[in-house]
């Protein structure tokens, strides 16, 4: 390390240089911006069975993209009403970006007429209902069909829905929002709601986007507040901020060249940089303005010498907690979270241990010896928190343990109450736009969540049409299953309208005749392939209750697993099969990843204190605050989310920071002879002091999150900054008074 320093001294230019060229460069990379994409589906697991056949039933049949635009008026079956209807119906319909639409205007309508089957419109084209008499056929017609009733216009007619699907092939955000500006183009007099997947990812979207642009700025206010109370001092605060800022800059750099998009979960990644990245320069700050007195270039390679051994485990420990997403994560989004964050904390490491020497190098100390006396006395950290603190844990450590037991207590009753959910409605807040337009087609239309099961085999046998029919009546025994739909119900209302009853026909070539009459209609693109060897029942999920979703897949995976046909495969998808599988996958993700990451840990510092008892001590403050991060959640009732699973393993990799430092000092002070109170005052006047500012500072910085317009964001940024104060404290308390016992334990056997 020594001679490490010493090369950074001498080649200082060389350093400087090479920095900002790179720095440079990344701003070159980054000047047309991050692309965003807040799109879960496609972060899904290509091995993941759900998320598979929801692409390949998307493929299949024109597109698993379902937008719904909900028209809202005193009465919906009014002229105006409907003829606005029509206008939106038909703008859609002949769009490019749209394979099909239905709504009150163009819904398929099966009757008997005086030549046999009629099969038309609901509403003709060029014949809306003008007057009362074909309004009122019209509204008994349609709360006579359940086709029709609560699906397609609301009990209560204030509300009708339009449903399209996006093409296959496009960019599904950007044709919602081209098909969005152009229908509200239209300056109609109706309220519109704008929902469904394509919908929920634009509004992500512009949160991702609107965070980043607010967040950043004030989290670096914090930040800088936070360390200009701390040092006092214009390296203090500016050095610590320039390496977080250089940080983000190459990793995201570094993403846009890799081809990565910034997600819901990796959109943090520069605000957990900015307050993780300037941890390392504190700590090489610190130590240099404590031996500046040596002299300015000897004092700067002595405190590196010092200070580089725990800073490089530090950051490896916080690389591990990144890096153990890659392992056990569901998501994709998940995995590139971890490995940019952990590239990013690499980045902070190097420039903390080569750029910012190199420019202490050049900074001239006035008085440093009295400058160091007069902080001694006046420094508020050490004369209010780390002495009053020495004093608690020389004179009543027993009030230490007693006050950990209870918030361990504490913990361990909270964390039986941890739920999970994975609903993306609730990532938005109270009141958001997208949130209330969801809210409005759950609570009127049925929900906007697409669930499918396709058939493959002879559409057209009656055996398969029955498997579906009888597939489709399981599927109604569901409170929050919006009226599914298939061609099977098309052939029994057919069937039914020619006199032979409610029914599918045992008959193949009846099936075919009344089959040639749907050919052509709209709606069997939607239901049935081109070589009919594939068709699918299509519905809606209503709620937005995860234990409804759980109890809904698994109930529909056991009914097709006991109920297996001969004439056709069943398969069943759509987003609450892939709500369910991410929501099993986070439990698993979150105990593997967290145990990974703990392991590793342990080994990492165990290596470099050659002890593995070491590496048994640094993990105790760090469990005692995953137990109380728990019990938080459980007793406030903050879910574990795609955003509140990623907790764990941060605090696991940020906080044990701070127990490698004091657990690294106190090492050090010992070799040098000193041991017991002593070497715990020596630790809490210089580590303790960089701890201190160092778990403030995070804190703070996370602590912005809370800003978010994304609720599990802010779960996030309170969560992580819960941990930075319990980690931090705990390395400050716990560990002394374990590291006294063992010493004591040891001088007793010696």
């Amino acid at each position: 390390m020594k001679q490490f320093a010493d090369h950074i001294i001498r080649f200082r230019w060389l350093v400087i240089a090479l920095v900002s060229l790179l720095s440079l460069g990344a701003v070159y990379v980054l000047k047309d911006g991050m692309s965003i994409n807040s799109d879960v589906s496609t972060s899904l697991p290509d091995s993941d069975q759900a998320a598979r056949l929801l692409k390949d039933i998307g493929d299949e049949f024109g597109g698993n993209t379902m937008g719904l635009v909900g028209v809202e008026a005193k009465n919906v079956l009014k002229p105006g009403v409907i003829r606005d209807i029509a206008r939106i119906t038909d703008s859609l319909k002949y769009d490019t970006l749209v394979s099909s639409v239905v709504s009150l205007t163009n819904i398929i309508h099966i009757q008997g007429g005086d030549f046999g089957i009629s099969i038309d419109p609901l509403v003709k084209p060029g014949q809306l209902p003008e007057t009362k008499a074909e309004l009122d056929s019209l509204t008994k017609i349609v709360f006579g069909n359940d086709m029709y009733k609560g699906v397609i216009v609301s009990n209560d007619t204030t509300m009708a829905l339009i449903m399209f699907t996006i093409r296959a092939g496009v960019d599904e955000s950007k044709a919602a929002k081209l098909l969005r500006n152009k229908i509200e183009g239209m300056h109609l007099d109706e309220r519109l709601y704008f929902a469904g997947s394509p919908y929920l990812v634009i509004g992500i979207s512009d949160l991702i986007a609107h965070d980043l642009k607010r967040l950043i700025p004030i989290s670096l206010l914090v930040i800088l507040l936070v360390l200009w109370l701390s040092f006092r001092s214009f390296k203090g605060v500016f050095l610590p901020v320039l390496t977080a800022g250089m940080a983000i800059l190459w990793t995201l750099a570094s993403m846009k060249m890799l081809g990565f998009e910034l997600t819901m979960i990796s959109d943090n990644i520069p605000i957990i940089l900015l307050a993780v990245g300037s941890a390392y320069t504190i700590h090489v700050v610190n130590r240099v303005g404590i031996m500046i007195a040596a002299g300015r270039k000897k004092a700067v390679a002595e405190a590196v010498k010092l200070v580089a051994v725990p800073v490089l485990m530090a950051a490896l420990t916080t690389i591990v907690g990144f890096l153990s997403f890659v392992l056990g994560a569901y998501l994709k989004m998940i995995r590139d979270f971890g490995i940019f964050t952990a590239l990013g904390v690499m980045f902070s490491l190097i420039l903390s241990l080569t750029l910012i020497p190199a420019i202490l190098s050049f900074v001239g100390n006035k008085s440093a010896k009295a400058n160091r006396e007069k902080k001694a006395k006046t420094n508020f950290i050490r004369g209010k928190l780390l002495q009053p603190l020495f004093y608690v844990l020389k004179e009543r450590p027993k009030l230490i343990v007693t006050i950990w037991i209870i918030l361990l207590l504490f913990g361990i009753g909270g964390s039986f109450r941890v739920h999970r959910n994975v609903n993306m409605v609730d990532y938005f807040k109270k009141g958001n736009p997208t949130r209330v337009a969801e809210k409005k087609l759950r609570d009127k239309l049925g929900g906007t969540e697409v669930v499918y099961v396709e058939f493959t085999g002879n559409v057209q046998s009656p055996g398969f049409l029955k498997t579906m029919k009888k597939t489709e009546t399981y599927l109604k025994t569901f409170p929050y299953i919006s009226q599914p739909q298939s061609v099977a119900d098309l052939i029994e209302q057919m069937n039914e309208v020619m006199g032979e009853g409610k029914k599918i026909p045992s008959n193949a070539k009846k099936i075919q005749q009344l089959w040639f009459l749907l050919d052509g209609q709209d709606i069997m693109k939607q239901l049935v392939n081109s070589d009919l060897t594939k068709a699918v029942i299509d519905a809606r999920f209503s709620s937005g209750n995860s234990d409804d979703m759980h109890a809904f897949v698994n109930a529909m995976n056991s009914y097709l697993k006991n109920h297996k046909s001969n004439c056709c495969k069943v398969e069943f998808s759509g987003m609450p099969s892939v709500y369910s599988h991410m929501d099993t996958s986070l439990l698993y993700s979150q105990f593997s990843s967290l145990l990974l990451a703990l392991v590793l840990v342990i080994f990492i510092v165990a290596l470099l204190l050659r002890s593995f008892k070491s590496g048994l001590m640094a993990i105790v403050p760090i469990v005692a605050t995953l137990v109380v991060l728990f019990g938080v959640m459980g007793l406030v009732g903050i879910p574990l989310d795609v955003a509140t699973v990623l907790v764990a393993s941060t605090s696991l990799g940020i906080g044990i920071d701070y127990s490698v430092h004091v657990l690294n000092h106190l090492k050090q002070v010992q070799q040098a002879g000193k041991s017991g109170d002593e070497a715990v005052a020596d630790m809490l006047q210089i580590t303790g002091k960089a701890v201190v500012i160092n778990m403030v500072s995070v804190a703070a910085g996370f602590l912005v999150l809370m800003l978010s317009d994304m609720v599990p964001l802010i779960h996030f940024g309170l969560l992580v900054a819960l941990s930075m104060l319990c980690s931090g404290m705990g390395a400050i308390t716990l560990l002394p008074l374990i590291w006294k016992k063992s010493i004591q334990t040891k001088n007793i056997k010696s």
